[in-house]
């Protein structure tokens, strides 16, 4: 019985040697990168458009519009009752929350900040100077227009919505169209040639959608 236990001892040594070299190696693995994911860091680094590209100032700018849209699809959501118009305003909120995660993700994908000191829509050669009532870009709600939004109910909410919203698509579509000719990344380029089939296409429908409500963009 003693010879047993004196035998197995050198097999239980073993197997805790085998234990810790199995264990380095599972944590050289994971503290050392492989070269292979490196490389693909560096080549996405390489390959990312500037800070002053079309590309960056279209995601940075075309973020904050949306996300304007956003809050007046939330605001009217709660104001009405109308089928349609809650309809359209969910369809925006997800569309265009979508769409701004996604040039969000890019641009700290290619290591850009998600901000600039550069005046609106500067990436078009069109200097935007936003005028303090928080309209920073052409086709945006300002302050009052929003606030009157928000006091509004029933049917004079409906024609308010409606009415900024197709502003703002009108001139969203335009930025949209500038960076489908002119971003460098096909990413970009993609998505905003999408945003202007979506966005003329609500313009229309807001277009009936006003009519029948006794009014017009």
């Amino acid at each position: 019985m003693t010879s047993a236990v004196r035998s197995s001892r050198p097999m239980v040594v073993a197997g805790g040697v085998v234990l810790l070299l199995a264990l380095g190696l599972v944590a050289l693995m994971v503290l050392r990168p492989s070269s292979s994911a490196g490389s693909t860091t560096a080549a996405v680094s390489e390959g990312a458009p500037s800070d002053t590209s079309v590309d960056a100032g279209f995601a940075r700018d075309m973020s904050i519009h949306h996300q304007q849209a956003v809050e007046m699809s939330f605001i009217v959501r709660d104001r009405t009752y109308d089928v349609a118009v809650r309809r359209l305003a969910y369809d925006i909120i997800n569309t265009q929350a979508n769409q701004r995660g996604m040039m969000l993700g890019w641009l700290e994908m290619w290591g850009l900040a998600k901000s600039s000191e550069a005046p609106p829509m500067a990436w078009m050669g069109h200097t935007f100077t936003p005028r303090g009532d928080g309209s920073l870009m052409p086709g945006m709600a300002t302050d009052t227009e929003l606030d009157a939004l928000r006091a509004a109910k029933g049917k004079d909410a409906e024609v308010r919505y409606l009415k900024l919203m197709t502003a703002h698509h009108r001139a969203g579509a335009e930025m949209a169209q500038a960076a489908a000719g002119a971003a460098g990344t096909e990413e970009i380029r993609n998505l905003a040639a999408g945003m202007v089939r979506g966005q003329q296409s609500e313009i229309a429908l807001m277009a009936d959608m006003l009519e029948e409500r006794g009014s017009t963009a």
